[in-house]
């Protein structure tokens, strides 16, 4: 970009001395213009066909513009050339992109070739002329003029775009680190995950036959009995939770099973979750598309769910709202609770590692996972304070990362 602006300049201002009947060396202005060309050329077909350059590579490109420099400005008045100041180009490029001995060594074929110019060049005549004896401006001085907003424009937008593209960066670098942070973390989780399957085995299998002798002691007791039925339900969903830690555990979604129906993924996900908290009432509300593609069976997703109705109930348990709608491009899932809302500081944490909005009766972990469930399909997930009171959780999830291929 920059050695095009170059290149339009040389132009115009060839063309401007030509007009205004200064001889001008023109081939060899010619040949240093079309390899200049050359060059952009070369740095044009070289990014379209490398992912990155190296430094080398860009060191000799610089290296090119200043010979070609170096050959303008010797046949257009050398060192009096108020275009001269296009020695500095390359300097920034190098300072910003190469390492420092490269950067010192562009610095150094500038300086040299600039004070080579000082004493072997040929002068262009007629370069103090007046354009106008009514203005009496002076064409070197207007040259002067003219490379200084040049120059002060390529700056500008130069460095500009630098400073962007650094940020960028920064930014860039940030996400890399959190997202490595969290592979940490997750592969704490699994270890701690792996180890309490194990430790809890033997107390839930314990806990197992303990109910089953005390559904035979108490059978002409109903009430007993139901509630027998249901710490036994709860024990056999805990097992089924600790088996499909090691069943599920690095099992990626290509051969998590056949698919299943967008649909039915999500009321089987409904049902799993009522059969865990009989006592709240769920409200759903599905979308009646005709459109219900075959999306991959993902477990986690299911739990992304859950737990987000978890959380739901646990601020409220009478009642909870579900709300999924769906087109060609995103699947929404709406979770509403009816507790008391978000503060501003709990909304700043949420989603955070071990941090929970239930004080001592959370582990803070649910919504962490939740949000990295999510993220392995680039979905998101938003939480914002319902106008007639409450949370409203809104999960978006592009279909296209869950549709199976046909």
């Amino acid at each position: 970009m920059l050695r095009g602006v170059v290149i339009l300049c040389l132009v115009v201002v060839m063309v401007g001395l030509r007009q205004a009947s200064i001889p001008l060396y023109v081939l060899p202005l010619s040949i240093g213009l079309v390899i200049l060309c050359a060059l952009s050329l070369l740095a044009w077909w070289r990014l379209k066909t490398s992912v990155q350059t190296t430094q080398r590579e860009l060191l000799f490109q610089l290296m090119g513009d200043i010979a070609v420099f170096t050959l303008i400005f010797y046949f257009s008045g050398g060192y009096s050339n108020p275009f001269i100041w296009m020695f500095l180009i390359p300097i920034t490029v190098a300072a910003v992109a190469l390492r420092a001995v490269y950067a010192w060594l562009v610095a150094a074929l500038s300086i040299t070739s600039y004070t080579v110019l000082m004493f072997f060049h040929i002068p262009l005549s007629h370069l103090h002329m007046h354009m106008r004896d009514d203005t009496q401006l002076d064409i070197h001085l207007v040259g002067m003029w003219l490379g200084f907003v040049i120059s002060a424009i390529i700056v500008a937008i130069f460095i500009s775009r630098i400073g962007q593209n650094l940020r960028d960066y920064d930014k860039k670098m940030a996400e890399v680190r959190e997202k490595a942070l969290e592979s940490e973390r997750m592969l704490a989780l699994g270890t701690l995950a792996a180890s309490a399957a194990h430790e809890l085995g033997t107390p839930l299998a314990t806990m197992a036959v303990v109910s089953k002798e005390l559904a035979q002691e108490f059978s002409h007791q109903p009430e007993a009995l139901s509630q027998l039925d249901i710490m036994r339900t709860q024990i056999m969903r805990c097992k089924e939770i600790l088996s499909s830690i090691t069943k599920n555990a690095g099992k990626s979604r290509a051969d998590g099973g056949q698919g299943i129906l967008l649909r039915d993924f999500l009321e089987e996900a409904i049902q799993r979750w009522r059969d865990t908290r009989p006592a709240t009432e769920l409200v759903v509300t599905l979308a009646n598309h005709p459109l219900n593609p075959l999306i991959f069976s993902d477990i986690t997703l299911t739990q992304a769910i859950q737990n987000l109705l978890d959380n739901a109930a646990d601020e409220f348990a009478d009642r909870v709202l579900l709300n999924a709608h769906w087109n060609e491009k995103m699947l929404t899932i709406e979770i509403r609770d009816f507790g008391k809302g978000l503060s501003h500081e709990v909304k700043q944490l949420l989603g955070k590692p071990f941090f929970s909005s239930k004080n001592a009766q959370g582990m803070g972990l649910g919504l962490f996972l939740t949000q990295t469930a999510l993220a392995r399909y680039d979905g998101e997930l938003t939480h914002t304070n319902h106008p007639e009171g409450g949370v409203m959780s809104t999960v978006r999830l592009p279909l296209a990362k869950l549709i199976i291929s046909k």
